[in-house]
């Protein structure tokens, strides 16, 4: 069970995205994408998400099949993308009541989540007057709405200060103890090394190297492997 994807490949006339990528996250773990820009982190989380058809390959949630059964799959999912695409003359309480009812969540998640993001002084206010780290917030709590199977997640960490970074990895933790999968990508090595269980570093569509964390004890000198790959890449 869990997330299976099996040799995806995305070209977009005579550019290739993405090449025969494969990978598997079971329940109650982590992946994150690693790599520069272009690298195709964004395509990936996009095809996993149900924006973009892969030119070939195979996408599986639970045996559910995202070609097959395609609104079987999306119904178990969450995605927050790397930009803020939402009208500005809303508020935090309209956009996220707007998620809620295409995803069945009670009008009680909606203010757990507002809790949960720290935005719930904030919930009359229009998304327009909010900072960037609070747009970062706002779309990570649409993303959480209707407790998905799989978290997808586009450079989540961009805009927030230490506080909410610290925040958004208890939150993914609590997700995992959950059973939840969470895929993400990030530039932050730290961040990457305490919740990533698998981390991918990507270059030019293709899977460059891949690290397990489940034998790693000294977070400190994972951080500074991660960061050397980073480099080379």
């Amino acid at each position: 069970m869990g997330l299976k994807v099996g040799k995806v490949t995305k070209k977009y006339k005579q550019k290739l995205a993405l090449l025969s990528v494969s990978l598997q996250v079971d329940r109650g773990e982590c992946l994150v994408l690693c790599g520069g820009n272009g690298a195709g982190k964004s395509t990936l989380l996009q095809i996993l998400a149900g924006v973009l058809s892969p030119t070939t390959g195979t996408v599986t949630l639970d045996g559910v099949s995202l070609h097959e059964h395609r609104e079987a799959y999306i119904s178990q999912i969450g995605y927050m993308p790397d930009d803020f695409h939402a009208r500005s003359m809303i508020t935090v309480q309209e956009f996220l009541a707007f998620y809620a009812s295409l995803r069945n969540a009670s009008a009680a998640q909606v203010e757990e989540i507002l809790h949960d993001i720290g935005l719930e002084k904030h919930k009359k206010e229009w998304i327009k007057q909010l900072s960037k780290g609070m747009r970062q917030r706002l779309l990570l709590g649409q993303a959480l709405l209707g407790e998905p199977t799989l978290l997808l997640l586009d450079e989540p960490t961009n805009g927030l200060d230490p506080f909410w970074i610290d925040q958004f990895i208890d939150m993914l933790k609590k997700r995992k103890k959950k059973g939840g999968i969470i895929v993400f990508s990030t530039h932050m090595m730290d961040v990457a090394a305490e919740v990533g269980d698998h981390i991918l570093f990507m270059k030019n569509g293709e899977i460059v190297k891949q690290i397990d964390t489940s034998h790693v004890c000294d977070k400190e000198k994972m951080i500074v492997q991660l960061l050397n790959w980073h480099r080379k890449i």
